[in-house]
């Protein structure tokens, strides 16, 4: 009895079934191919071994060997990586060249800058690929935030969105599209203001990135904003976690419901610096929070207001208790 009559077979991608070269040259049986070598499968005969392996060799054991392939495709370039760079002085071993060979690559620098793109469209992609690249390196964004953001721009350059729009604007929306889609706590302004962009045009490429392209963003909480703000005003951690605390339960009444997440963020602290003995300024807090000390002190009177609801509830409930055990006993 064969071994493929006891054992069960899976799928798998790399064998090859439907060749008509799948019969063994020793006892006909049946050949499998996979990534290392061509076996069959009825009396163990390696017909093939050391396939040439077509993937990427990254690691270089000597100064000698080179890498076989370049960098991988990124949807950060507007050619997804494959341009060609002309270097500058040295060849690619290091040596310094002659003054003509100099003049001649200057002189194919220019022609391959002049012959980099080959429509206005992809000059504009490359141009707004390349402020959302600096965008996201001066907020910190990780590489995944800017690819999606990347590829978030790229998407709306197809879908006609950039006609009557600035490309700087769209960039940003695009940044700030992705940080919604990622659940960061980043607000419009940080993004405009990094951009360099009025924030009301940032505001309004959002709305058209979300409305024509259906962005998964979900709604941010204030709970979100606690850590990044408690880190700009240096708050210790104990005051950190009461804040998201005081910011999950009023999450929980449904009372953050159509306020500024950053704004009641920053609420939290303030109260919650006071109840730990630490004095925040309203002023500092607000600052922090790109919000009026008004939307802090109005905030923290809801929170007082939960408190006491919570307090009387509270009470309430120890009465009772005490009162069935009276009757009981």
């Amino acid at each position: 009895m064969a071994i493929r009559d006891i054992y069960e077979t899976g799928f798998d991608e790399d064998i090859q079934t439907d060749s008509s070269t799948n019969q063994c040259p020793e006892c006909d049986g049946w050949v499998t191919t996979n990534a290392v070598e061509t076996v069959c499968e009825d009396c163990g005969l390696v017909i093939d071994e050391q396939r040439i392996d077509h993937g990427p060799e990254w690691r270089a054991y000597d100064d000698e060997e080179r890498e076989r392939t370049g960098a991988p495709l990124t949807a950060a370039r507007h050619d997804r990586g494959l341009s060609t760079e002309i270097g500058r002085g040295t060849d690619a071993n290091g040596n310094e060249i002659s003054g003509q060979k100099r003049r001649r690559l200057a002189r194919m620098r220019r022609e391959q800058t002049r012959g980099r793109w080959r429509s206005k469209a992809e000059r504009n992609l490359a141009h707004g690929l390349g402020e959302v690249r600096r965008l996201t390196s001066a907020l910190e964004l990780s590489d995944s935030v800017r690819d999606q953001a990347c590829q978030l721009f790229r998407s709306a350059q197809n879908e006609d969105l950039l006609r009557g729009r600035s490309i700087e604007a769209i960039a940003a929306a695009s940044v700030y599209g992705a940080c919604r889609c990622n659940g960061r706590s980043r607000l419009v302004d940080d993004v405009s203001e990094m951009a360099r962009v009025a924030e009301s045009r940032v505001t309004n490429a959002y709305k058209t990135l979300n409305e024509e392209l259906g962005l998964p963003a979900e709604p941010v909480s204030p709970s979100m904003f606690v850590p990044r703000l408690a880190s700009d005003l240096e708050c210790p951690d104990r005051i950190r976690q009461r804040a998201r605390t005081l910011a999950e339960q009023a999450e929980e009444r449904g009372v953050t419901t159509g306020v500024h997440p950053a704004g009641f963020a920053a609420a939290c602290l303030y109260k919650a610096g006071r109840e730990e003995g630490r004095w925040l300024m309203q002023s500092e807090v607000a600052g922090a929070a790109n919000i009026s000390t008004t939307t802090i002190r109005n905030h923290r009177d809801t929170l007082q207001q939960l408190d006491d609801e919570h307090s009387v509830g509270t009470k309430g409930d120890t009465e009772r208790r005490g009162a069935s055990a009276k009757s009981r006993g």
